[in-house]
């Protein structure tokens, strides 16, 4: 099989990492995040030019259509860079839902914004009791008359505290952990009854808590069904995590290539470091792991869209357990072998690091996409 990008994405994948390269040092990646909403507005509306925010919608909407391969390519390259914009919130998750389940008014009127860079999203969908099950939604949405009425809280919604708008998950019917009953709602980021408090995450990263009280949503700003919004949120919740497998991959072949460099010029006895055999032997390690992630990310990507739910989750799940095994690895052995200096804010290797561990905890963990696994009977059906 050809694995091989066509002229175009090349010419994708080499604008987006000049861009980065250029724009995106580890000093200007720091000023980005000092600022009031945490991500550069300047570099939002490059991507927007270069067509990034374009590249998952089709042709007929305003789109690149460039498919999970595009993403991928997008997600390697703000890996490499560390970036802070809400890519994975606004064009992936939000812009999956619309893809995936948006009627042709909702997508007429919300894709050419996020297109043109004027229009953010973010995805507010867990809450502090629900863990990894996308199932345990108990924010309500009454129906009254021709509109909706939300109740409830969300946690950790990524980039929720300057979102434009929200797509929340609310319970129209149903228990708890009910399949059936749950909508995808939209809701305006500043609208009555909506409060939000942001705060910066551990990889540098912004989230929010969401309240809900009382905020009433029209009929016409339901996606999908809204008393069978599960399996779309599955769906775009699959593909979020192709496109995380991606970001990981980039985050870890640049920890690989500093560290492999720092091998080379740090000296112990007169000698570079990289001269003995057993840290040879680790950093050949790592680019093993490597390369068995990029394996595994390139099986994701393949099976985002994937029409057969259980072919597309057990591909899923697998790969979600291998970028966080080789994430960990990869990062442990990073920091040591850059010493002391491993451990400092002032280097890069440990800010690459922390990234890598919180998009192993974004949509379940290695161990809990394991369980999933094997309760799917395994990678290969028998």
């Amino acid at each position: 099989m050809d694995f091989d990008l066509n002229e175009e994405q090349r010419l994708i994948k080499d604008s987006v990492e000049r861009l980065l390269a250029d724009r995106y040092g580890f000093e200007q990646r720091k000023a980005h995040g000092a600022s009031e909403r945490g991500w550069s507005a300047d570099m939002w509306a490059q991507y927007a030019d270069l067509g990034l925010l374009a590249m998952p919608f089709s042709a007929d909407d305003g789109g690149m259509d460039q498919g999970p391969v595009g993403t991928m390519i997008v997600m390697e390259a703000f890996g490499r860079a560390l970036a802070l914009e809400p890519y994975l919130a606004t064009v992936v998750l939000g812009g999956g839902f619309l893809r995936n389940g948006a009627n042709a008014a909702q997508k007429a009127d919300l894709i050419p914004q996020i297109v043109d860079g004027s229009l953010t999203l973010a995805f507010a969908q867990t809450e502090r009791h629900s863990r990894y099950d996308l199932a345990d939604v108990t924010t309500t949405a009454r129906k009254d008359g021709g509109s909706y009425v939300l109740d409830g809280a969300k946690s950790v919604v990524v980039h929720g505290d300057s979102a434009d708008k929200l797509i929340v998950t609310a319970r129209v019917a149903g228990d708890r952990r009910d399949r059936s009953g749950i909508g995808v709602f939209l809701v305006d980021g500043n609208a009555a009854g909506v409060s939000r408090r942001g705060y910066p995450t551990q990889d540098g990263q912004r989230a929010a808590e969401v309240l809900l009280e009382g905020v009433r949503v029209e009929a016409d700003w339901v996606i999908g069904e809204p008393e069978n919004g599960l399996p779309l949120i599955e769906q775009v919740t699959d593909e979020a995590i192709a496109a995380l497998c991606a970001e990981a991959v980039g985050t870890m072949s640049v920890m690989h290539e500093t560290t492999v460099d720092y091998l080379k010029t740090r000296k112990q006895f007169g000698v570079p470091i990289g001269d003995f055999q057993v840290l040879q032997h680790r950093a050949a390690d790592m680019f093993l792991m490597l390369e068995q992630a990029r394996s595994m990310s390139m099986l994701a990507t393949m099976m985002a869209d994937e029409q057969d739910v259980a072919e597309r989750r057990r591909s899923i799940a697998g790969a979600k357990v291998q970028i966080g095994r080789s994430g960990r690895f990869v990062g442990q052995q990073a920091v040591q072998l850059h010493g002391g200096v491993g451990m400092t804010m002032e280097l890069a290797v440990g800010h690459y690091f922390k990234r890598v561990t919180m998009i192993d905890t974004a949509f379940g963990d290695a161990d809990y996409h394991l369980s999933r696994l094997a309760d799917a009977g395994g990678l290969i059906a028998a």
